[in-house]
């Protein structure tokens, strides 16, 4: 369990793309290890081990092959040397994952099966375009017959990992800590050992986003009734409107294809409504979102599942919006350097940033959720807007865009600088009670572990028995 910070993202990833699943249903025999051999070479009879089952936690096996080709993507992934566990120890972590797993199934866990074939079409996907394309050299890669094979081994390793971070998650749901038990914390750290925080910076924006004229709303809502008309009345296929005309890129390629969930939000709350609202085989009118207007082909509902359809335009932003945008942008940029309006008070009065505008233009860390961003873990993109940037300076306007709007203006400004400096309890006190329930965790981890792993049918074989374990997988 203690493995750096890269090297458990690594572990993580790595997981997603080995095979290590096996069936509820195998019943392998204690203390038996299953070995194949073959001969490689008829002049030299070398043999060759193909694999062996090398654990069983509760209904999970082990083969010697995973820890294979873990180490494998390990070193494809980039782990350095240095930071490369022992076999003992990813074999240790492997353990530690199936046991999360079994005890996932044992509570009656669920896992939303579409989701995870949506990650394996992602995965499968992105390790296609790392192997140029290649279908064959990626099935010679894993072993695998057919993409099909493929698939489903990655399902059931999906499914597996899925089940194992609920089981985590579900361990530590409940963890809280108090002022006293942060302050306790805190205290028992000698002097020398206590953390050093980087330099953290406190930064606001003001942004200015062109305004659509209605007439092009219009363009786009007639636009979209001619859509639906075509397929209605002249049998036009919904998906080819999306091919050709959705600007929601991503989706494209599945002909604008979202399964929807009644009890788990997806997409925004307009887009739910009107998706919820529908019968099979309808199409809706034109409506519009914060990404611009659609219309939605409910293609199937299944239960609490509706699969849908949608195609999305967004109106043209024009060059006299753009103009205008810049123009107001560069005039409040003015009235904060001439000491006319502060830049709080501008962002309140003239931003067209919802989430920032009430706080006087503040942004938010997304990591930690307060206003401070460290440094050295600050968004590349944020870092270079503001890197020259001395105490409450007003950078030049920037040209910027999102996913909602193709074109933004915005200036920025560092409201404030702390230093690197040794932990503090009082300025620091939110980090430390983040340090203090990080803590907690890993000792509830550690402690149903080392429960489970008792009540737990768990057999090590070969020369895996002889590894030094954190936890008691020997049962000593």
């Amino acid at each position: 369990m203690k493995f750096t910070t890269n090297l458990k993202f690594a572990l993580t990833f790595v997981v997603l793309l080995s095979y290590t699943f096996a069936s509820a249903q195998e019943v392998i025999e204690e203390g038996v290890v299953e070995k194949k051999e073959v001969v490689k070479d008829t002049v030299t009879h070398e043999r060759v081990k193909i694999d062996g089952v090398v654990a069983v936690v509760g209904d999970y096996i082990v083969l010697d092959s995973d820890l294979d080709k873990q180490f494998a993507q390990l070193e494809a992934s980039g782990v350095s040397k240095s930071e490369m566990p022992n076999r003992c120890q990813l074999f240790g972590k492997l353990l530690e994952d199936k046991l999360y797993a079994h005890h996932a199934v044992q509570d009656s866990i669920v896992v939303n099966d579409l989701e995870i074939r949506s990650q394996v079409d992602q995965q499968f996907s992105y390790i296609l375009e790392q192997m140029d394309g290649s279908l064959p050299r990626m099935l010679n890669f894993y072993n695998k017959d057919t993409e099909e094979s493929l698939r489903d081994e990655m399902f059931e390793i999906n499914k597996s990992q899925q089940l194992a971070n609920r089981m985590q998650e579900k361990i530590v749901k409940d963890i809280e800590v108090t002022p006293e038990e942060v302050r306790q914390y805190f205290n028992e750290i000698p002097k020398e050992e206590r953390p050093f925080f980087g330099t953290e910076l406190k930064v606001a924006q003001i942004v200015i986003i062109p305004k659509i004229s209605d007439a092009e709303k219009q363009v786009v809502v007639e636009r979209l009734k001619e859509f639906k008309a075509d397929v209605l009345e002249r049998g036009a296929s919904f998906t080819s409107k999306v091919v050709l005309y959705s600007d929601d890129v991503a989706s494209r390629k599945t002909g604008g294809l979202y399964t929807l969930n009644r009890k788990r939000p997806q997409m925004v709350k307009e887009f739910r409504d009107v998706a919820f609202s529908m019968q099979e085989g309808e199409i809706s009118d034109p409506f519009e979102t914060d990404f611009g207007y659609h219309i939605i082909y409910l293609e199937k509902i299944r239960g609490q599942e509706y699969d849908v359809r949608h195609v999305l335009l967004r109106p043209e932003v024009t060059q006299v919006a753009i103009k205008e945008a810049k123009e107001k942008i560069d005039l409040i940029r003015k009235r904060i350097v001439d000491g006319e309006i502060t830049f709080a008070q501008a962002a309140r009065e003239f931003s067209n940033e919802d989430e920032t505008r009430n706080d006087g233009g503040q942004l938010i860390n997304p990591r930690t959720q307060d206003y401070s961003f460290e440094l050295t873990k600050m968004d590349p993109e944020l870092y270079t807007q503001i890197e020259s940037l001395k105490d409450d300076e007003i950078s030049l306007v920037l040209q910027d865009e999102d996913r909602i709007n193709p074109i933004k203006f915005k200036i920025l400004t560092v409201t404030d600088r702390i230093n690197e400096h040794e932990a503090d309890f009082a300025k620091d006190y939110l980090k430390i009670k983040n340090l203090t329930e990080q803590d907690k965790q890993f000792k509830a981890v550690e402690k149903w572990v080392d429960e489970k792993v008792m009540d737990t049918y768990i057999n090590i074989n070969g020369e895996y028995r002889n590894c030094e374990f954190e936890s008691n997988w020997l049962k000593k």
